[in-house]
């Protein structure tokens, strides 16, 4: 569980970052779920776009793909999801302490 200060230290991080994976008409998947867990292992922090033409709640949807994908949900601000999960192999991101 992430601390407030561990999550504004995240989004900080976040903003310069642009968006690996977009959520369209097909919404929220089994098959979205395995890249995001591939893609998290290496990169430790990410967004996630949703479009226009997904009729899912960006918030829900952030925390669905949170829960499933064993990540932290960072932030999710309009149509953006923000996800963090440590790397075994690549870490990068040091956390402030709690």
């Amino acid at each position: 569980m992430l601390t407030g200060k561990q999550k504004r230290y995240l989004r900080g991080e976040a903003h310069h970052l642009q968006p690996i994976f977009q959520i369209g008409k097909g919404g929220y998947n089994a098959h979205l779920v395995r890249h995001i867990q591939e893609a998290i292992e290496t990169r430790e922090l990410m967004k996630i776009s949703v479009l226009n033409n997904c009729l899912d709640d960006p918030k829900a949807l952030g925390e669905q793909l949170a829960s499933e994908s064993g990540a932290e949900l960072v932030q999710v601000i309009g149509k953006t999801i923000v996800l963090y999960k440590e790397s075994k192999d690549h870490k990068t991101i040091e956390l402030p302490r709690a």
